[in-house]
């Protein structure tokens, strides 16, 4: 496997961004844009330089390997990004305050305690001939949820049902796709931890 050197300007440019006050932020509520520069610059940071063995290295036969955690965030951006793409497809509406869930959502969602199953179409599946193809995809789809972070208006005043958190607006969807890359991070960090984890 080739390094991930070639990224390293995106994670520090997005680390930059971010700023260096990240989890003073994160306690009161990070705001939106910089939890999706913060998360994406953690995540290419967790996968850089990675040889072929460590990538595909699973600490048991029923757990994922890094290969499998790093597609799995990579197909969840476009997908929980259509979710919110279809809110703003509709008329905006008034949204009950009960579906503003920023300052939770975050600890929620990375509070790896607490374990899900992946619905099945994000289930790794090997849909990426290599690792490289893996991370371009994940930072062309992070590129597009952050302009639609951006760019998009009436955030606050569409929201939809999440399985888990209940009606959550669709600026807190977008807070959801940096939070759930964020949880597999750490996955991925756990398993660089795991006994009989390659060296090199």
């Amino acid at each position: 496997m080739k390094a991930f050197s070639r990224y390293g300007v995106v994670v520090l440019s997005l680390l930059l961004v971010a700023g260096v006050s990240a989890q003073e932020d994160q306690a009161a509520g990070e705001p939106l844009v910089p939890a999706l520069e913060r998360t994406a610059a953690k995540f290419l940071s967790s996968v850089e330089g990675l040889t072929e063995e460590q990538w595909h290295f699973k600490p048991a036969p029923d757990r994922w390997s890094i290969a499998e955690c790093a597609e799995h965030i990579a197909v969840s951006e476009s997908f929980i990004r259509g979710v919110v793409e279809k809110m703003l497809d509709k008329p905006a509406e008034p949204v009950d305050a009960e579906a503003r869930k920023d300052a939770v959502l975050m600890a929620m969602l990375v509070d790896r305690t607490s374990k899900f199953n992946a619905p099945d179409p994000l289930v790794p599946q090997e849909r990426f001939e290599s690792d490289e193809e893996t991370v371009a995809t994940f930072t062309r789809e992070r590129g597009e949820t952050i302009k639609l972070a951006k760019n998009a208006s009436g955030l606050r005043d569409h929201a939809g049902t999440h399985p888990a958190l209940g009606n959550v607006d669709a600026y807190g969807w977008l807070l959801i796709i940096a939070g759930h890359s964020e949880r597999h991070t750490l996955q991925i960090e756990e398993i660089k931890q795991s006994e009989g984890y390659p060296a090199n």
